[in-house]
C-alpha cells in the first residue's frame, strides 16, 4: 500500500510540474502567432485527447514528462520532411531569434515562478516548527548517530556555533547550504573543552542516504516507557507507561540513547536494570540471550517538546519575502551541488535519483507540507536542468539561439537535427543509468 501512495503522490506532482512547464512554452509561442499543434503531459502513446483551434491537449502514458510541438521547430519528434518545406509566417523558424528564445526558456520561467509561489504558499500555510539549541545543550546534548560519528562527532556534544557563527535552531545544522559551505564546521563543547568538528566536502552525499539524516543527530531524552511490546521482557515483568529505566547492568542511565548502548552491548546471558516508577526503584534480573532488547518504546516527555520546540506562524505578507528567498536558497543550493557532482567531489551515483528515488522521498503517508515541499524542489530543479546546455533540452535551444543572436548567423536546419539526435540519444544514456542506479539503491 505505501508504494501506491508514493507512486500517486510522484505521478500528481510530476504532471503539475510537466503541466505547468510546457504550458509556459505553450503561452509564449500563442503570444508570438506561433502555431502549437500539440500540447501533451506524458511520452506517447496518447491515452485521451480533445482539440480545442489548432492544438491538440493529450494525456499519455508514460507520465515521465511532456513536450508542446510547435510547428517548424526541430524537437522530440524530429520531423525532418516538414522542416524541408519553405518556412510559413506562423512557424518557430520564421519568428526573430528574440523571440524564439523567449519561447524556449517561457518553461524555464514558469518553473521557477511556481517554485517560488510554492514556497511562499508553504511558508504561509504550515509557518515554522523549529527545535531550540540551547534546550538541547541544556540538556545532555546531541545524540550522535553512525553518519555524525563518521567526521568526528560523539554523543554528549553540545554544537555551540556551525561555520564559525552562532545559531538558534538545530535545523541550521542540518541545511544543505551549511553542509556545501566553504570549509564547513562545527564547534563543539565537549566536557567543557572547544573543538572543532570539519564537515567534509562530500558529506551530504552520505547526509542524504536512505538513512542518513535519522543516523546523523537528534536531541536525547529520558528512558521513559510509552508502549510496551508484546511478547518482550518489558511485557513479562510487567513494565507500565512513564515508567522510567535508571540503570542497566550495574551502570546509571540518564538519556535512551545510554540505554539502547548497554542493551546492546550485553553479552551475558541476563540483563539486570532498575526502573523509577511512582518514586520507588523496582529492580530486574531477567533471561536475555537471544533477545534483542527489552521491548518497550520511548518518547520525549511533554514538558520537555514544549520547552525545546518554537513554532512560528507567518503573516500572508512576511510570506512573500521570506518563501521566495527560500526558494532561491533551494536553487541556490542545487546548482552548488551540481557543480561538486561536476568536479568529482560528489559522487553522481551517489548524488542523482530518478523516479523511484523521488518516489521513496514522498514517503508512505500522504503529508501535504511534505508533499508541497517536495514539489517546490522539483520545479526549481526541473527549471535548473532545463537550463543545461545540452541540446534536446531547452538549454540546448537557449545555447544555439544565444549564439545566432551574437554572431548573426543562423545554424542549419541539418546541424540542428543531428545536435538534437545527439542531445536525445545523451538523455536516454542518462535515463537508464539514473533508473539502473535507482534500482541498485533499493537492495
Amino acid at each position: 500500500m505505501d508504494w501506491m501512495i508514493m507512486l500517486a503522490q510522484l505521478l500528481l506532482s510530476i504532471s503539475i510540474l510537466v503541466a505547468v512547464h510546457e504550458m509556459g512554452h505553450l503561452l509564449a509561442a500563442k503570444y508570438f502567432g506561433m502555431r502549437v499543434e500539440q500540447f501533451s503531459i506524458g511520452f506517447p502513446p496518447k491515452i485521451w485527447s480533445f482539440k480545442k483551434g489548432e492544438t491538440e491537449y493529450a494525456i499519455s502514458a508514460i507520465p515521465l514528462g511532456g513536450y508542446v510541438k510547435i510547428s517548424g521547430m526541430i524537437d522530440e519528434s524530429l520531423d525532418a520532411e516538414a522542416m524541408k518545406k519553405d518556412p510559413q509566417p506562423w512557424e518557430f523558424r520564421s519568428k526573430p531569434a528574440w523571440q524564439r528564445l523567449i519561447v524556449m526558456l517561457g518553461g524555464i520561467i514558469v518553473n521557477v515562478i511556481v517554485g517560488v509561489m510554492i514556497f511562499i504558499g508553504i511558508t504561509y500555510s504550515f509557518g515554522d516548527v523549529y527545535l531550540l539549541k540551547d534546550a538541547i545543550n541544556n540538556n545532555g546534548g546531541f545524540e550522535v548517530g553512525p553518519a555524525g560519528e563518521s567526521i568526528g562527532l560523539k554523543t554528549g556534544d553540545k554544537i555551540v556555533k556551525v561555520n564559525g557563527r552562532d545559531y538558534e535552531y538545530f535545523q541550521d545544522l542540518v541545511k544543505p547550504e551549511t553542509l556545501l559551505a566553504t570549509d564547513a564546521h562545527y564547534t563543539v563543547d565537549r566536557n567543557g573543552q572547544l573543538i572543532e568538528v570539519a564537515i567534509p566536502d562530500d558529506f551530504i552525499q552520505k547526509f542524504n542516504r536512505k538513512d542518513g539524516v535519522q543516523n546523523f543527530l537528534w536531541y536525547r531524552f529520558i528512558p521513559r516507557v510509552d508502549k510496551v511490546t508484546a511478547g518482550t521482557i518489558a511485557e513479562r515483568v510487567g513494565l507500565q507507561k512513564d515508567d522510567v529505566i535508571t540503570e542497566v547492568n550495574g551502570k546509571r542511565v540518564s538519556f535512551i540513547d545510554e540505554v539502547q548502548h548497554e542493551v546492546k552491548t550485553t553479552k551475558a546471558d541476563s540483563i539486570s536494570f532498575k526502573v523509577l516508577r511512582s518514586g520507588q526503584e523496582l529492580s530486574f534480573n531477567e533471561y536475555f540471550k537471544g533477545s534483542a532488547g527489552i521491548g518497550f518504546a520511548t518518547m520525549p516527555s511533554a514538558d520537555f517538546i514544549s520547552s525545546a520546540q518554537k513554532r512560528v506562524k507567518y503573516g500572508f505578507f512576511e510570506s512573500i519575502p521570506l518563501g521566495t528567498e527560500r526558494a532561491f536558497i533551494t536553487l541556490t543550493v542545487q546548482v552548488k551541488a551540481f557543480g561538486r557532482v561536476i568536479s568529482g567531489v560528489l559522487s553522481p551515483r551517489e548524488s542523482l535519483s530518478g523516479p523511484i528515488g523521488i518516489m521513496q522521498a514522498f514517503g508512505g503517508v500522504w503529508d501535504w507540507e511534505r508533499f508541497w515541499s517536495l514539489t517546490g524542489v522539483l520545479s526549481l530543479v526541473l527549471a535548473f536542468m532545463n537550463l543545461l546546455p545540452i541540446p534536446a533540452l531547452d538549454g540546448g535551444h537557449v545555447m544555439f539561439l544565444s549564439w545566432e543572436m551574437i554572431s548573426r548567423k543562423k545554424p542549419s536546419d541539418k546541424f540542428l537535427e543531428v545536435a538534437q539526435k545527439v542531445g536525445m540519444a545523451f538523455l536516454l544514456l542518462l535515463m537508464v543509468f539514473i533508473f539502473a542506479n535507482d534500482i541498485i539503491k533499493l537492495f
